[in-house]
């Protein structure tokens, strides 16, 4: 059977299946799988991202900053004010991400607020099942 025969019969073009047949005899079953070519380098360095990750992970100051949390666009100005690279929001998310972050937004408490007085405040596990209104 021809090479083009053979192409026709597995509906592959002739050049795909050339391709194919010198993958294998080159590297076997194995180099029939498709290989990840790389992709596009990062645009932060490793030590960029590590210092980005301790930036968010120690918080804004709201002080200094005028914030109380980051977002991505916050983030986007704080790489290119500190490592002079521009980012788009949607690629800090990614960046952000792939450093094991989530978008996660913690529950408001204003700045006033006593912690003692809402700890007294809670009610205990115990004392909501002893005043359980369907016991």
């Amino acid at each position: 059977m021809s090479r083009a025969a053979a192409a026709e019969s597995a509906g592959l073009d002739r050049q795909t299946l050339r391709d194919w047949v010198i993958r294998y005899n080159e590297h076997g079953v194995v180099g029939l799988c498709d290989r990840w070519k790389g992709g596009r380098p990062s645009l932060l360095t490793a030590d960029e991202q590590a210092e980005l990750l301790a930036i968010v992970m120690a918080g804004p100051d709201p002080e200094k900053d005028g914030l109380c949390a980051f977002t991505r666009e916050d983030l986007v100005a704080v790489a290119e004010k500190k490592f002079g690279k521009s980012m788009h929001p949607t690629s800090m998310g990614r960046l952000l991400r792939r450093l094991g972050l989530s978008r996660q937004k913690a529950r408001p408490s204003h700045p006033m607020q006593d912690p003692a007085a809402a700890a007294a405040f809670k009610k205990s596990p115990a004392d909501s099942a002893n005043n359980s209104a369907y016991a």
